[in-house]
């Protein structure tokens, strides 16, 4: 009789068991990159047709992350997904739908392009707006990470399955260590969120619980 295929959560459990491959761990200096995390996607209530959660304390989670980071010097950095009146600049992607929760109806100072008040945000921070799934896709943030010495980057917010997981790639390509905290990730359906996890793990950046990412930052040499 055939075995029944394993679910993503199935698969995510197996890999924490065995891990297939060796990881490419922390560098020097690294940098938290906050995928997203604005109204339009963290709040249930005001927002519950596009908004998501995987993990209840993921945003207390992140600014742990980001207290750490400012006291050993690493950047902050906070992205948002925001566009023009007209929705010119959604390019293709802004295509596919007209609703009015769309891409294109995320427009910069609206609440929805607001990132969540809950989280803890600093002055010296770095307050980035792009228009595509990754970070790093037509903005200055890899001139930026080289600029200041960064090596490897620790990504959180959402989605899983998209924005986060385009932008681990694309750190990758561009040469620096990728680092994902479980806890700091979430995607609106369990099955992509747990397949992305397990998908990056295995290919593209270093997929850890949050207290393991932490003691990392803590321990990297820094400036």
């Amino acid at each position: 009789m055939q075995e029944s295929p394993l679910t993503a959560r199935q698969l995510w459990a197996a890999l924490q068991v065995a891990p297939p491959r060796r990881r490419f761990g922390f560098g020097r200096r690294a940098a938290l990159i906050n995928v997203d995390l604005q109204r339009a996607y963290t709040d249930l209530v005001a927002f519950p047709t596009t908004a998501y959660e995987t993990d209840p304390r993921q945003l207390d989670q992140v600014d742990r992350l980001a207290a750490l980071c400012r006291t050993r010097g690493f950047p902050v950095v906070w992205t948002h997904v925001a566009y023009d009146a007209d929705g010119a600049d959604c390019g293709v992607w802004g295509t596919r739908s007209d609703t009015p929760d769309s891409l294109q109806n995320i427009r910069p100072g609206s609440p929805r392009a607001a990132l969540d008040p809950r989280l803890n945000i600093a002055a010296g921070d770095i307050l980035l707006r792009k228009r595509m799934a990754s970070a790093f896709f037509e903005t200055h943030l890899r001139s930026l990470l080289t600029f200041r010495g960064v090596d490897t980057i620790v990504v959180t917010g959402g989605s899983t399955s998209g924005c986060v997981r385009a932008t681990a790639v694309d750190g990758l390509s561009c040469g620096f260590r990728v680092i994902v905290p479980v806890e700091c990730t979430a995607d609106r359906h369990e099955g992509p969120h747990f397949a992305n996890l397990y998908d990056m793990a295995v290919k593209y950046a270093d997929v850890l619980p949050v207290e393991e990412v932490l003691a990392g930052l803590a321990a990297m040499p820094g400036a």
